[in-house]
């Protein structure tokens, strides 16, 4: 018995041993005692150390961070401004796409008739914009019917079937096939302006629709039955929509009046005789241009499922230098054409004061580290994505160069400076991905290039976590 004990108590003992020496027996890679201990000694908070310590862990970073030597530098005075009249402001909504897209034809419109003001109501373009998602979401399932639900692309498409985010063809297959309508003809609702739970309910039901539409797959139903049960789907689909819309006008009665207040006589339009005779922009002029550095310049790319109608063309783009899309950008606004582009607009920006600059925040000096990265990096790393569309609306030109830009954002005039951000040409370069602009402004080596057969990008490419999250 007693030799038991005595046993007993060696076992225990060996064992304490072994778990005060974790770094010899724990799996290689792990973080160890001595690895800790090592950084504890090497922590030296000094009188500074300890000053930003106590700033830091009790206020917001980006105030502490401020560069105001930066701010003070710069102003809001350009060179060449386009006539805009109104800011716009897409709420509680992912409608960034939209909402850029029908600005820069804003000005057009109200400069052709000389309107005090105009907008276009984004709302009838929304419900048709969830309409046709919900339909290429099903038809998605009916085609990957088969697969395992964990399949990569399955999972993509399950995440997140009728979301607010866009791209500018999304704006173009839209009107082509819908129209335009004022925004007093459908005004905006409260759903329209908040998303959050009607995109949850209606991605619910949608779901709900998958699951059915794979149980009769398995039962052996053809495509063609897939696709009558879809029918009947969509009926539901549009009901709830029309429930948190209001439903869009087959036609409708306008007249408006211009900055003389002289009336024009009133007038019966559809939606698509409205765009065609009032509003006349060719969108089959415009091209997308993009700086994407993590792949190869002077190609010509398609994203697969980069769209919102099924019967439409994926995304493509010119993928070409940011120099180029700033030369492009500059041409097209100094002929009044304004510009629609995409950027990650969670990076150094200052929205009290509505300014993008590269380094107005200087988390190095506080962190005494640095965060560097290339552009290609941090796109394919997950650094930055483009998760915002505006419209470049002014340029301030020196030496035929373009230093900084006025831009027209969608969040009301309450933000920013009176709802007008000012962006300087590093912060161009480092954080815009694309600019749609007239094919008349691009250099003639890079139109052709559209082409050239188009490279398809998978679902998973970064590219594709560009435009599922530019909302």
């Amino acid at each position: 018995m007693r030799n038991f004990m005595l046993l007993k108590i060696i076992a225990i003992l060996a064992l304490f041993a072994l778990s005060s020496v974790p770094s010899i027996f724990a799996a290689e890679g792990a973080l160890t005692t001595e690895m800790i201990n090592q950084y504890r000694s090497a922590l030296q908070l000094d009188g500074r150390a300890r000053a930003i310590y106590n700033a830091v862990s009790g206020n917001d970073i980006n105030n502490l961070a401020l560069n105001r030597d930066l701010l003070r530098q710069q102003n809001d005075l350009f060179s060449h401004k386009i006539k805009t009249k109104g800011i716009t402001n897409q709420k509680s909504s992912g409608r960034c796409w939209l909402f850029a897209g029908l600005n820069i034809m804003r000005p057009i419109v109200i400069d052709k008739y000389k309107l005090a003001n105009f907008e276009f109501s984004e709302s009838y373009l929304s419900f048709w914009d969830k309409m046709e998602k919900s339909n290429c979401f099903l038809e998605d399932i009916i085609a990957m019917r088969d697969r395992d639900p964990l399949d990569r692309e399955m999972e993509m498409t399950l995440t997140d079937p009728i979301g607010d985010g866009g791209w500018w063809n999304y704006v173009v297959a839209l009107i082509e096939k819908y129209g335009a309508v004022p925004k007093d003809v459908m005004p905006e609702s409260f759903n329209s302006e908040n998303t959050g739970s009607m995109n949850k309910l209606i991605s619910r039901k949608l779901r709900a629709d998958a699951i059915r539409l794979r149980e009769m797959a398995k039962d052996s139903a053809t495509v063609e039955n897939l696709r009558s049960e879809k029918v009947k789907m969509l009926s539901e689909i549009y009901r709830m929509l029309v429930l948190n819309f209001g439903e869009p006008p087959r036609e409708f009665q306008w007249r408006f009046e211009n900055k003389d207040s002289t009336l024009s006589a009133s007038k019966v339009y559809t939606p698509q005789t409205f765009y065609r005779d009032f509003v006349g922009v060719d969108l089959g002029q415009y091209v997308n241009l993009f700086n994407y550095p993590a792949r190869d310049y002077g190609k010509h790319y398609q994203v697969q499922g980069a769209r919102n109608m099924y019967d439409s063309r994926f995304m493509d783009f010119v993928n070409v230098e940011s120099s180029v899309l700033m030369e492009v950008a500059m041409k097209s606004i100094l002929e009044d054409d304004p510009v629609w582009f995409s950027c990650d607009v969670g990076k150094d920006q200052y929205g009290a004061k509505g300014l993008m600059a590269t380094n107005i925040y200087d988390y190095a000096s506080i962190y005494g580290t640095d965060f560097e990265m290339s552009k290609a990096d941090k796109i394919t790393f997950r650094d930055i994505t483009a998760n915002h569309a505006m419209a470049l609306v002014g340029v301030d030109v020196k030496d035929n160069h373009p230093v900084k830009w006025l831009v027209e954002n969608s969040w009301g005039s309450d933000k920013g400076n009176g709802g007008y951000w000012t962006m300087t040409g590093n912060w161009f370069d480092n954080y815009v991905f694309n600019v749609i602009v007239k094919k008349k402004y691009l250099p003639k080596e890079v139109l052709p290039i559209f082409d050239q057969a188009a490279i398809t990008l998978p679902p998973w490419d970064p590219m594709m976590q560009i435009i599922r999250h530019t909302d």
